[in-house]
């Protein structure tokens, strides 16, 4: 009974903890006047939403550029995740654990020394302050996520399924997408979804690999939160938020609708 209680405090504080900053945002993107210490805004104002929503494109040129970018890092590491995994569960070969090793290198190197390095690079390469460059660091970062997502899914299911199929005539391709690939889509879309977030969150990479040039909506957050312009920050949060949380859904609807799939067949 006792541990019942404190789970429900602990809940409940947690729940706390993710809707009180949230409904503080609500209230700063209409507040016009907000001094301390009142608890509520003494002025409201619908002003900056309007011109943020309708008046200017900004927010919206933004919201193109961070889905953009995310989708094309969500895809490209995914897919090269999923040829890794197949690698490396699969077969055996030379240098098997190297490239094991490779794959996780991102996360083992510190964020600064990484992005300092893979800029110094792109600059070498002419592909710094461009949006390829910033595609290209984003993919990095989230390879090593897509590798590993992908790779458990991949042991598990093996290679039995694509054997059964080649012994039935099937071509490795067509027992690859006819196969394995309908098992493998929890998975792939666990990848694509953490890919994705990982990308759209990212600033301190996407500040230095892009040079400023290169803008999302995370990179142009941080400068309005220290401006002190809090209605205006509050908003940008706010579709940030949202739009993260709504791919974020998305993805985890298209889960669940392949795993009941895969549970009726």
């Amino acid at each position: 009974m006792r541990r019942n209680v404190l789970l429900r405090l602990f809940l409940a504080a947690a729940v706390l903890c993710i809707l009180l900053p949230a409904a503080v945002l609500v209230l700063w993107s209409a507040a016009a006047r907000w001094s301390w210490p009142s608890l509520l805004p003494e002025r409201w104002s619908a002003r900056t939403v309007r011109e943020l929503l309708f008046g200017s494109q900004d927010l919206w040129r933004l919201l193109g550029s961070s889905m953009s970018l995310g989708s094309g890092a969500a895809g490209l590491s995914t897919l090269i995740g999923l040829l890794t995994a197949r690698a490396v569960s699969l077969y055996d070969f030379p240098g098997k654990g190297l490239v094991r090793f490779a794959g996780l290198l991102p996360l083992l190197i510190p964020g600064t020394v990484f992005a300092t390095g893979i800029h110094l690079v792109l600059l070498r390469l002419g592909l710094a302050d461009t949006a390829a460059g910033v595609l290209l660091v984003h993919v990095m970062t989230a390879l090593p996520y897509s590798i590993s997502i992908l790779t458990d899914v991949t042991a598990a299911l093996g290679g039995a399924l694509e054997e059964q199929a080649a012994v039935l005539g099937a071509g490795p391709v067509r027992a690859f997408f006819a196969v394995s690939l309908p098992e493998l889509m929890p998975g792939v879309l666990s990848s694509l979804s953490m890919a994705f977030i990982l990308s759209y969150s990212q600033y301190f990479t996407t500040l230095i690999v892009g040079g400023g040039r290169v803008k999302t909506l995370a990179l142009v957050l941080v400068p309005y939160i220290q401006g002190g312009d809090r209605s205006l920050a509050s908003v940008y949060a706010l579709a940030f938020t949202g739009s993260a949380l709504l791919v974020s859904a998305l993805f985890e609807a298209l889960i669940r609708h392949w795993q009941k799939r895969g549970d009726r067949l």
